[in-house]
Formats: structure tokens, sequence, C-alpha cells
């Protein structure tokens, strides 16, 4: 046989066998249909196919993350808000994410889509601000369960922002305000308290005993005169002047 007769030949072997050598790396699974009907999965490395009897769909198996476009939603106690979340998920079983569902990306998005809308619409919005973790915690639950048929496993759902109306942004400004008023209205209610009980205290002492009252008398009158250098008029209890008057005679 001539060389050019040859040449189609090995033109048409040499396509036939780049058909049939794949190579997957780690993180891909090839979903092999032959005739239609599924074969296997294989992967990864080096794998033969046979020439047109053989079909392989390639899956990825690294965790994707996926932006939930924000939400008009109606809470529980009808506040109107718009919220946004991410996904992270992985194929688990790519001969599910590819036999199961036409296109598990997509219809991983829409499902998020609409469990979000689902969950914040039955939660109220106190719930919703304060209880970041448990909202997330129930989302990631509910898609990880309807995503299973799928062979899909969703690890973490965050809830990424809140949009509030203008109108609930100034009442809850307003409402912060009131509430940081009755703290520091009740930490100075039981300073006074703190103090009287105190005042209470020392002028029972001071009753008790007289003297105790004429030396705290004296010492305030020397921090007085201490700051500044003028003339001070003060009474001077009869107890200490008689006092005074009968040692000078002694």
């Amino acid at each position: 046989m001539s060389p050019v007769m040859l040449l189609p030949a090995v033109v048409l072997g040499l396509i036939i066998l780049a058909q049939s050598i794949k190579v997957l790396r780690e993180y891909e699974r090839g979903v092999v249909f032959r005739l239609g009907r599924f074969s296997g999965v294989k992967g990864p490395g080096l794998i033969l196919l046979i020439p047109i009897l053989d079909k392989m769909v390639k899956v990825g198996l690294r965790t994707v993350a996926m932006d939930v476009p924000p939400q008009d939603v109606i809470t529980k106690d009808n506040v109107s808000i718009k919220v946004n979340a991410v996904i992270y998920f992985r194929v688990v079983e790519p001969e599910k994410a590819v036999i199961q569902v036409e296109d598990f990306l997509y219809a991983t998005s829409q499902l998020g889509q609409t469990t979000l809308r689902s969950i914040m619409g039955e939660s109220e919005l106190d719930e919703i601000l304060s209880q970041r973790e448990k909202i997330n915690a129930q989302l990631q639950s509910v898609l990880d369960e309807r995503t299973d048929a799928w062979g899909i496993k969703v690890s973490i759902v965050e809830v990424k922002h809140i949009d509030l109306p203008t109108e609930m942004q100034r009442a809850m400004a307003k409402q912060a305000e009131a509430e940081r008023l009755r703290r520091a209205k009740i930490i100075a209610a039981e300073g006074e308290f703190q103090a009287s009980q105190k005042l209470s205290d020392a002028a029972g002492v001071l009753e008790a005993h007289p003297s105790a009252l004429q030396l705290r008398f004296m010492q305030t009158l020397v921090e007085v005169a201490a700051d500044k250098n003028s003339t001070i008029v003060f009474p001077v209890p009869v107890d200490l002047i008689s006092t005074i008057m009968d040692r000078l005679k002694k």
C-alpha cells in the first residue's frame, strides 16, 4: 500500500485514539454513558473510552461558592426587606448530579432563592437581625436535604446583607437611643442610691461619735484655707470652745 493511501488511515487512527484517551484531574470525575446508558464514574487520571459507543460528561468536585441575588422578602411581622446570601456546596455523587438534574448549578441557585424567601418570611425582623447563626443553620439544613437527591452536599449558607427600609432604620435608631438613655438613667439612679446609703452610714457614725464631727470640721477648714488665700468666717461649735477654755484655765 502506498504512503498516500496510508495517510488517511493514520489520520483516522490518531483521531480515534485522541477521542479514546482522556485525562482527568484530581478534582474531576467523568460520568460515562455507553450507548446512552450509564456505565460508571471514572477518574482521576488516564481513562480509556470506546469511540462512538462511549460519551463522557465531566463533573468537578471542588466546593462552589454561589451568590444568591437580593430577594424581596416580607417578614412575619410585615416588614419589607431585601436579603442576599452565599451558598457553599460541592458534588459528592457525580452520577446523580448528571442524571437526576439537567443543570445542577442553575437548580441549586433557584432553590437557594426560594428557600431564602421562605425561611425569611417565616421569621420576625428582630429574630433575623439578632439570631443570624440560627437562620444560617436553618437555611443550610433545608438546602442540604433538598439537594441530596442531586448528589450535592451543602456545607455552609451565610446571609450576607439585610437591607432595611429607611423608615425602619430611623425607628431602630430612635429605639436604640431610647434604650441607651434608659440604661444611663438606671445607672445614675443606682449611683445616687449607693451614695445615699454611704452618706446615711457616715451620718450614723458622726452621730455616735461627736468628736469625729469636730475633727471632720477642722479638716474641711484646712482644705478650704489651702485652696484660696482669703478670709473665711465659719461657726465654731460651743462644745469645742468650752473644751478649749477649760484647758486654758487648767
